[in-house]
């Protein structure tokens, strides 16, 4: 992918900050389109991936920090994403970095291939939130098409062992960006599950 995936990582985790800060407290026991996470599971996983990604645009290893965070009290997501938000930006200022090979957990990539991944990453589980908390906000239909595109890039059509993605699932017809995003990697909107 030719595109410098910063601006977009800037906007797809302002649109998680924002959509993050609409959730209720009786909202983290829902379900998502994620069947193993209930909201605040996924929240856990939103704030443990960013610290994760922030990690590898610092130089480490994304492998040493947990894919969770479970320290989160339920009061604090918001706060919480917002600081990691923050840190992973910087992290990824740099044209070096983006130049440069880093070790994510499924190998070594360049960092521009990382980023990608992650944007595709927080615009997918902006989706799994809203629609866990009824839709509450617009979400921008340019980070899907970016996202949707890294996917197949990244992903194949067809089993997907090892992956944390499941296979694609056939997206309604008419489907907006979100959607197709969403049924590529093997998730239905709650209301057809």
């Amino acid at each position: 992918m030719a595109t410098d995936p910063r601006p977009l990582y800037t906007r797809a985790t302002a649109q998680a900050a924002r959509l993050i800060r609409t959730v209720r407290p009786d909202q983290l026991t829902g379900p998502t389109p994620c069947a193993e996470y209930d909201v605040r599971t996924l929240l856990s996983h939103i704030v443990g991936g960013t610290r994760r990604i922030a990690l590898v645009g610092e130089g480490g290893e994304g492998q040493s920090v947990a894919l969770y965070a479970p320290d989160v009290p339920d009061d604090a997501w918001a706060q919480a994403y917002d600081e990691v938000r923050e840190q992973s930006l910087k992290a990824w200022e740099s044209d070096e970095r983006m130049a440069s090979t880093v070790r994510v957990p499924w190998g070594e990539i360049p960092g521009r291939a990382a980023l990608s991944a992650y944007v595709m990453e927080i615009v997918t589980h902006s989706w799994d939130l809203s629609e866990a908390v009824g839709r509450p906000l617009p979400l921008d239909p340019e980070l899907a098409e970016f996202s949707l595109a890294a996917a197949h890039e990244a992903l194949p059509d067809g089993p997907r062992e090892g992956r944390p993605f499941d296979a694609p699932v056939p997206a309604p017809e008419g489907a907006g960006a979100y959607e197709r995003l969403a049924a590529w990697l093997g998730r239905t909107p709650l209301s057809r599950t």
